[in-house]
């Protein structure tokens, strides 16, 4: 009867939605038809995807490339994918991944860390079908064994982004073009995601530049390319010479490319896409996440019936996540600075967060501890009664605060000296 309910509740959508020229369509067949392969195993397997945004979005079309050239390589035809675009962070996931699971989807994945409370609704309904929300945090705590979470070490790739901007920055200071080495952030929420990546990027700038500094403005929206435009143009209006973004479109590099077009001194490090496009003399490099490699991981488990791991992250070293080509503004030497800075993150000689590269006033809420000289000491990485305070789970080990350990989403949520978040009002 619940079935039966679902399926009608989906009928009465579909019919709303036509009378109001709604789009809550599946997606259009992978353009390039995966090779057929004899694999019997991947017959019974049908995959859905949930994204926030469409094909428009850098961030939703990592994924939707990602799972595409997993399913290829998996021998997953396009008649076994179905794609969902323009899905909010609302009961509309919800209602979209029963809809897939009644199409016959045995495995559903969601693309925003707002789809996960409704995801594990879905999953506690179909326990036959197996959900995983990428940049969750919730499944090891729901106890579900359908219910799966999944992220890269996003954080990587952040910090060898800094670097690129590290020296650059340099660069400008010795020709005495730039005195201050001011640097701006677009952010899309003050989430542990967010403040994970920038915190790294600035790590990564300051092991260039030791006194950096940066300034962090937040949009509220993951894909706002107006607001995302603005923001930046604000921040260069307080003087910041280098933009990155944890915003989904290419809003800020083109505002910095403006910027730069008119005369003022102004750089941009992107996010999930090459921003050569639309800011060919402002764009230094982007922060990329390879998701295929995830995607791959995961299905490739499903399809030999094995058990998921409820947390699966990883990164550089099993080619996960990368940065674009450097730009042509570039500064001399960067590609051998991005490759060092990359050996010694594969080799483990380059900790992100070194606990004695950053200091931390002392902890308010008891989520961390510092020393007296503000390198903090010890800090829990795990929120166990979702007030947002991490109280469980001790994330500083060997000297450096381990990220996307505890759990495959970032936890990182210090606020370290150097950064400034801004009132957005």
């Amino acid at each position: 009867m619940k079935k039966f309910l679902a399926m009608l509740l989906a009928l009465t959508m579909v019919l709303a939605l036509a009378a109001c020229g709604g789009k809550k369509e599946e997606a259009p067949a992978p353009a390039e038809t995966p090779a057929e392969t004899p694999a019997e195993e991947s017959a019974e397997v049908k995959v859905g995807l949930i994204c926030v945004h469409d094909i428009n979005s850098g961030y939703d079309a990592a994924h939707i490339e990602g799972l595409q050239t997993a399913c290829k390589e998996l021998g997953i035809s396009d008649s076994q994918i179905v794609m969902k675009y323009n899905i909010p962070e609302d009961e509309t996931c919800q209602d979209t991944a029963v809809d897939l699971a009644e199409q016959g989807c045995t495995i559903i994945f969601s693309d925003s860390y707002g789809h996960q409370m409704h995801m594990q609704a879905a999953a506690e309904e179909y326990p036959d079908v197996t959900f995983v929300a990428c940049t969750g945090d919730l499944a090891a705590a729901s106890g579900l064994s359908n219910y799966k979470n999944m992220f890269p070490y996003t954080y990587e790739s952040r910090y060898v982004s800094g670097v690129v901007a590290g020296m650059k920055l340099k660069e400008l200071m010795d020709a005495g073009t730039v005195s201050d080495p001011y640097v701006g952030y677009v952010g899309a929420y003050p989430y542990a995601e967010v403040v994970c990546g920038y915190t790294a990027f600035l790590l990564g700038i300051q092991s260039i530049v030791p006194e950096a500094h940066m300034d962090v403005q937040y949009t509220n929206s993951w894909y706002d390319p107006s607001k995302e435009a603005e923001t930046a143009n604000a921040l260069i209006a307080r003087g910041c010479v280098i933009i990155g973004q944890h915003a989904d479109s290419t809003g800020a590099p083109s505002a910095v490319q403006e910027a730069l077009d008119k005369g003022t001194v102004a750089y941009s490090v992107g996010y999930n896409i090459d921003m050569l496009s639309v800011a060919p003399d402002a764009a230094l490099t982007s922060a990329q996440n390879n998701w295929s490699v995830l995607y791959k991981h995961m299905l490739e488990k499903f399809m030999a019936g094995e058990e998921l791991p409820t947390d699966f992250a990883c990164g550089y070293a099993d080619g996960a996540v990368m940065i674009s080509p450097l730009g042509g503004s570039c500064a001399e030497g960067t590609q051998e600075a991005v490759d060092a800075a990359w050996a010694g993150i594969k080799d483990g000689s380059l900790k992100v967060f070194d606990t004695s590269k950053f200091t931390c006033q002392p902890s308010a809420d008891g989520s961390y501890q510092v020393d007296g000289d503000g390198h903090v000491t010890s800090a829990f990485g795990l929120d166990t009664n979702g007030d947002w305070v991490n109280d469980a789970g001790e994330a500083v080990e060997g000297g450096a605060f381990v990220e996307s350990v505890l759990r495959s989403a970032p936890y990182f949520g210090l606020r370290i000296d150097g950064i400034t978040e801004l009132n957005n009002n």
